[in-house]
C-alpha cells in the first residue's frame, strides 16, 4: 500500500529512478533477458522468480505501468494487456471455462456485449444481461449453480448510467463469485470500484489513462479480496495443482496476488495479448497528469451539459453530474470529484437531427474514440453498437438520436460555440 495520496501516486508510483538512473521511466524495447546460470532461468519457469525472461510475459517498461495503476485503484497487483477487450476477455477466462455462466449489467460498452454475447458465447460461456437497476434479490435470483462472475461498468459507456457497486458487491458476495467492474470511463481518479467491495477492476487504458489518443491498452487489477478456497469447487483453477507448472496452486502460493500471477503464467503465456513497451511508456507518461485532465474534463462536462440542457434545439441530456438526473445521487456517491468528460444528448429532429450536428461541428472532431484532451463525438447507433439489435440498444440507453460527447480539456467558452453553431444549424 503506498504511504502517499492519490495525486502524487500519479506523478511518483510505479518507478523511482535510483542514483545515477533515467528521471523518466525508460522504454526497454526489448525481446528477452539474458542469464548465467540455467538455474536461474528453471526458477522463471517455475513461478520461483519474479525476474524476466520474455517480453510476452513481461517487461520493465510495462511492470512500471501495472505497479502504477494497482496503486492508483488500490489493488494488489496488475496485469497489462494489448487492449482493453483483452483485458476483459482474459480476465472472464481466468474465471470462467466452457459450461460456465456470468451474468453483466446490459448497459455496457458495444464491443463488450458482443464480447460476451458472441465470442464467450461460442467458447461455452452464457451470458444473462440484466438492467443496472434490478434489487439485489433480483440479480441473486437469476444466479444459476454454474454463475461465476458478475460484470459492470462504473460508468455506462455511452448511456452514462452510475452502477450501484455496494448493491453488486453484496448481490455477488450472496452469490459466492467475484465482482468485475471496468472502470474506463470513471477513470481511478474519480472512482475506485475496489473500495465499495469490487474484486477486479478492468480499463480500457487506451481512454483516460493515456489521455492523449496515442496508445491502445488494457489493465486487469486485482483486489486479492476474494476468498478462493472458500469456493473451491466452483474455482478449481485457483486451488487445484496446475500441472503445467509441476502441480504449483496459485491460491496457496501467491495468497492476494495469485489471480494476476494465474493471468500472466497462463493467459499471456497462451494468449499473447502482451502491451507493447512503447504504448506503456507512454500510457505510463499519461498517468503522470491523470489528476489534472480528469478534473478538468469533468469541470468542462458539466458545464457543457448544464448550457445543452437549456439549448432550444436539444430534447435531452443524459449526464450523471446534472442535478435531477436520474443517476445523480449515485454520482454523488461514486463519482464525488467529478463525473467524468462524457455526455450524451439528443438532438431536436432525431437521428436526422444529430447528423446535422455532426455535420457542423468545427472544433469537435468525428472519432471512434473517447477520453482524450481533444472534445469528440460520435453517433453510437450508428457505429459502436450497430451490431446491437434496436432493442438491445434501447435496453442499454442508447436511443436512435443519441450523440456521445466527450468532452476534451479546450477552452470551455469555444467547446459551447462549437456546440452552439452547430445546433442553430437545425433552425
Amino acid at each position: 500500500m503506498s504511504e502517499y495520496q492519490f495525486n502524487t501516486n500519479c506523478i511518483h508510483s510505479g518507478y523511482k529512478a535510483e542514483s545515477g538512473q533515467p528521471q523518466v521511466l525508460p522504454i526497454v524495447q526489448n525481446t528477452t533477458y539474458r542469464y548465467y546460470d540455467a538455474a536461474d532461468v528453471a526458477k522463471l519457469f517455475d513461478l520461483e522468480s519474479a525476474d524476466f525472461m520474455y517480453s510476452r510475459l513481461g517487461s520493465p517498461t510495462v511492470n512500471a505501468l501495472e505497479e502504477k495503476m494497482a496503486a492508483l485503484e488500490g489493488g494488489t497487483a496488475g496485469i497489462a494487456t494489448s487492449a482493453g477487450q483483452a483485458a476483459n476477455l482474459i480476465t472472464m477466462l481466468n474465471i470462467c471455462q466452457a459450461g460456465d455462466h456470468i451474468i453483466a449489467c446490459g448497459n455496457i460498452y458495444g464491443g463488450t456485449f458482443n464480447l460476451f454475447n458472441v465470442t464467450l458465447r461460442k467458447m461455452g460461456i452464457e451470458t444473462t444481461f440484466i438492467d443496472y437497476n434490478l434489487s439485489k434479490e433480483e440479480i441473486v435470483a437469476l444466479a444459476k449453480p454454474n454463475t461465476k462472475a458478475l460484470f459492470g461498468e462504473s460508468l455506462g459507456n455511452p448511456a452514462l448510467t452510475v452502477l450501484d457497486i455496494e448493491k453488486f458487491a453484496a448481490a455477488a458476495g450472496e452469490m459466492g463469485v467475484p465482482l468485475v467492474i471496468d472502470n474506463t470511463l470513471a477513470s481511478p481518479y474519480l472512482c475506485q470500484p475496489l473500495k465499495h467491495g469490487a474484486n477486479f477492476v478492468t480499463h480500457s487504458m487506451t481512454k483516460w489513462a493515456d489521455g492523449h489518443a496515442t496508445s491502445v491498452g488494457g489493465m486487469v487489477i486485482e483486489g486479492g479480496n476474494f476468498d478462493w478456497n472458500k469456493y473451491a469447487d466452483k474455482y478449481p483453477g485457483m486451488v487445484e495443482p496446475d500441472e503445467s507448472y509441476h502441480g504449483l496452486r496459485y491460491y496457496e502460493k501467491f495468497g492476494n496476488q495469485a489471480f494476476c500471477v494465474k493471468l500472466r503464467a497462463q493467459m499471456l503465456r497462451d494468449l499473447g495479448c502482451t502491451m507493447a513497451p512503447m504504448n506503456a511508456f507512454l500510457t505510463f507518461q499519461g498517468l503522470d497528469t491523470l489528476h489534472l485532465r480528469m478534473a478538468r474534463h469533468s469541470e468542462n462536462a458539466l458545464a457543457l451539459a448544464k448550457f445543452l440542457q437549456n439549448h432550444p434545439m436539444v430534447d435531452w441530456v443524459k449526464y450523471p453530474g446534472l442535478s435531477g438526473d436520474d443517476d445523480y445521487e449515485r454520482a454523488q456517491k461514486y463519482l464525488p470529484k467529478g463525473a467524468s468528460g462524457v455526455l450524451a444528448f439528443g438532438a431536436k429532429g432525431g437521428k436526422a437531427g444529430g447528423e446535422i450536428v455532426l455535420k457542423h461541428l468545427k472544433l469537435a472532431s468525428i472519432v471512434v474514440h473517447v477520453g482524450d484532451i481533444r472534445t469528440s463525438v460520435l453517433h453510437p447507433a450508428s457505429t459502436t453498437h450497430r451490431q446491437l439489435s434496436e432493442a438491445d440498444q434501447l435496453a442499454g440507453g442508447i436511443k436512435p438520436e443519441l450523440i456521445r460527447v466527450s468532452v476534451g480539456c479546450e477552452d470551455i467558452e469555444d467547446i459551447i460555440t462549437d456546440f452552439d453553431q452547430a445546433l442553430r444549424a437545425l433552425q
